[in-house]
């Protein structure tokens, strides 16, 4: 059967999605930073056909790999035509992205627990908390997967280098380290269906526990012995610092706003996963051109997964997303759909500016939202990002690695927690 990947994609570009648009370009350019109906991202041979006197709305492509990437939109004269079977930039059933990875990954658990151990046992106990396999494990993954492809496009196999799945750990140590933090600076009572661990074991423990993480961590990058892959990968923990940082704050104009958003978007999370892709393609030998390929694909698609989270948590329930929604509101922070919503209802203004704080604000906030198009133009945003990781990978030789990295950005802009 045909593969066939689905994004959600609104309908309608409005005059503030392009000005978003244009605000991502630009940061894009400069920085070193349930199933959805809506529409449906198509890797494929042939356009889409449309009938004569659509207004245009059913697709909006590019070539790709010499396929074409079209973002189609819910259209009654549209029909979608799909890669045949066994065509080229198919691919596989048997090789979906967390299938192609598992061989590599089956041990990661283990190994990162191991690492973890030679403590005393309470702290090792609430370093491996959320070491519990109930994560979307979706950095290690993007991690071997990238560095799999590098080494087809360089050396002409894909075998993993252990230096490199030792990035794979590094990567998720460094992730769960801080959700061990961000549940002490976001006073979360659960995670992932369960207490939190500020919860469990208060709030002194888990930053001492998450700290440890992160030491062990770097111990493991620095054993790895090669100085550009550690300075590309502590840089992550700078960004994850000015993140939070710029978290607490706001700006006073529009475009601004967004601006800022976007860059707090990509230090918390996307620079994690853009580093980690650029350390394993350096520790493949892969030339200046290449690392920075792999970067970017792995910038945009962490904002891409930012943008779905803030868009999740308006859009899902709390059972779901296996932790509380509205969150960000309710600490103050206006996200993508809140920031989309102010077009439509400006009012919201004064309330992103003081944070929410007056009583009232965070549901007439929430009521906004839902009243606009924000959620929508989110999406849209998400999708963005995820047509231009897929054009990184242009130039890289091809592959089922590269094949499963494009269908990551399904699952991105498609999960539902």
């Amino acid at each position: 059967m045909a593969r066939t990947l689905n994004v959600m994609a609104p309908q309608i570009f409005q005059k503030s999605v392009v000005r978003s648009l244009r605000t991502s370009t630009k940061f894009f350019n400069s920085s070193a930073s349930n199933k959805f109906n809506f529409g449906k991202l198509l890797l494929k041979k042939t356009p889409i056909r449309t009938q004569p006197g659509c207004n245009g709305s059913c697709q909006r492509g590019s070539s790709v790999n010499g396929a074409i990437l079209c973002l189609q939109v819910p259209c009654r004269h549209s029909s979608t035509a799909t890669l045949p079977e066994g065509g080229e930039g198919q691919l596989l059933p048997s090789s979906s992205p967390y299938t192609l990875a598992l061989p590599d990954l089956t041990n990661l658990f283990i190994d990162i627990k191991k690492a973890l151990s030679g403590t005393s046992e309470e702290l090792e106990e609430i370093s491996c908390y959320y070491v519990d396999g109930q994560g979307k494990v979706m950095r290690p993954v993007i991690t071997v997967l990238t560095a799999r492809a590098v080494n087809e496009h360089v050396c002409k196999h894909h075998r993993l280098l252990s230096s490199q799945l030792e990035i794979a750990k590094v990567t998720e140590m460094i992730h769960t380290a801080s959700l061990l933090h961000d549940d002490v600076l976001d006073m979360a009572d659960t995670r992932r269906g369960k207490p939190s661990a500020t919860q469990r074991y208060g709030q002194r423990k888990s930053v001492m526990a998450g700290n440890y993480m992160l030491s062990v961590a770097l111990m493991m990058l620095g054993k790895l012995d090669n100085p550009e892959v550690t300075v590309v990968l502590s840089q992550v923990l700078t960004d994850l610092v000015q993140g939070e940082f710029m978290q607490l704050g706001s700006k006073e104009k529009e475009d601004e706003r967004f601006s800022h958003y976007l860059d707090k978007s990509f230090k918390k999370t996307a620079s994690l996963i853009a580093n980690s892709c650029q350390a394993v393609a350096i520790l493949g030998g892969a030339d200046k051109m290449v690392q920075q390929m792999c970067y970017q694909y792995g910038r945009n698609v962490g904002i891409a997964f930012q943008l779905v989270d803030d868009f999740l948590d308006f859009a899902a329930s709390s059972n779901v997303v296996g932790k509380p929604t509205a969150v960000d509101l309710r600490l103050g922070m206006a996200t993508a759909p809140v920031l989309f919503a102010c077009e439509k209802f400006p009012e919201l203004i004064p309330m992103i500016l003081r944070r929410f704080s007056e009583p009232g604000d965070v549901e007439f906030a929430m009521e906004c939202v839902h009243r606009s198009d924000g959620l929508q133009q989110t999406k849209l945003l998400a999708t963005q990002h995820c047509l231009h990781a897929i054009s990184m990978l242009q130039q890289l030789a091809p592959s089922q690695e590269k094949l499963a990295l494009i269908a990551i950005t399904d699952r991105v802009i498609n999960r539902i927690k």
